[in-house]
């Protein structure tokens, strides 16, 4: 957790929200506030109500979804600006009354205290590119729950599922066949045809995003690659959700911000359990769990290590330490900006 420590004459404290924002400003010497009102999400407006208090003043509010067009505003006018890490703002979510007004007060004394634990601003440059990644794993995911409910259709009348993978069209074909109920197999046409909608659509946004990788950060893209089993799509992934490997000063923060280690929670010598299971980043989590099993395949040396580790941890611990050091390697690799050495990863 890393807390924002800047000394400012002003703390602007925000509750954003798609149409409306509430505002409150404290004073660094006396905590007295100086505003607290509710306006609505206008940059000029917003521009106009903080005006006397621009000379110092540090904004800060907490990690929804809307809050890129108040970063960017921020950066544009010099401003500072400060994004909270929601989960870990117990002070907000923990609180005995909860409401926009309380809330606002709440950011802004966690600001002025350098309590306000940090998120990641990412800057506008590759941000568009990133959520286009994101909204094309929603339709891989959304086209994986069609394929489900043709073969639970498949179960609930007892008929063998279709035989290979129903990603490739030469799969899908005689599908429909199978069910002689005239509406049922028109149920499952619908899901297919709908499948193959999504099929057109994710490869035209691999093919856009590729593109865009090429422009924004080439060299990252290569060197990725060079990670047996990681392909253009999981590189991409990586590419975009890391942004810069410099933000990250240790590999254990990587790590950790990977979620591919776990927090111990003690207290007096004794060990409590772990924590924070859902604090990080899902998608690198993903990215690096589909890369530790897609790393052994037609991968004897990869294959082996693996053995090793299974019969000390078990199966599922294997792949996850697998994860673990294929980031580990990850991140050296970026800072260092050399391709991935297969010998030096097995020693």
């Amino acid at each position: 957790m890393r807390f924002y420590t800047g000394r400012h004459r002003y703390y602007c404290g925000i509750d954003l929200h798609a149409r409306t924002m509430y505002l409150c400003i404290l004073d660094h010497e006396s905590g007295d506030k100086l505003l607290h009102r509710n306006l609505r999400c206008d940059p000029e407006l917003f521009l106009e109500t903080i005006a006397p208090y621009r000379c110092d003043l540090v904004v800060a509010t907490e990690c929804t979804f809307c809050w890129y067009w108040l970063a960017d505003l921020c950066a544009r006018e010099g401003i500072a600006f400060v994004l909270g890490h929601a989960l870990y703002m117990k002070a907000i979510h923990g609180g005995k009354a909860k409401n926009d007004r309380v809330d606002s007060h709440k950011i802004a004394v966690l600001l002025r205290a350098g309590a306000l634990p940090k998120a990641y601003v990412y800057p506008p440059g590759m941000r568009a590119t990133r959520d286009l990644l994101r909204r094309r794993l929603f339709f891989v995911r959304k086209r994986g729950e069609l394929f489900a409910h043709v073969r639970t259709t498949h179960h609930q009348y007892n008929l063998p599922t279709p035989s290979g993978q129903l990603l490739y069209q030469c799969n899908r074909a005689k599908v429909p066949d199978a069910f002689l109920d005239p509406i049922v197999r028109t149920s499952v046409e619908a899901d297919l045809a709908l499948a193959g909608h999504y099929d057109g659509l994710i490869r035209s946004l691999e093919r856009t995003l590729l593109k865009q990788a090429k422009v924004e950060d080439p060299s990252t893209l290569d060197l990725l690659q060079t990670i047996p089993g990681v392909g253009p799509i999981l590189a991409l992934t990586l590419l975009y959700e890391l942004h810069d490997i410099a933000r990250f000063k240790r590999v254990q923060r990587f790590l950790s911000y990977a979620r591919l280690v776990k927090s111990q929670k003690s207290s007096a010598g004794k060990v409590l359990g772990t924590s924070g299971a859902k604090i990080g980043n899902a998608h690198l989590k993903w990215a690096f769990s589909e890369a530790a099993v897609l790393f052994l395949r037609k991968n004897p040396r990869g294959q082996k290590h693996l053995d090793r580790l299974r019969s000390k941890h078990g199966k599922g611990k294997a792949l996850s330490i697998l994860a673990a050091r294929l980031g580990r390697a990850s991140y050296y690799m970026l800072r260092r900006g050399v391709a991935f050495d297969m010998d030096r990863f097995m020693n």
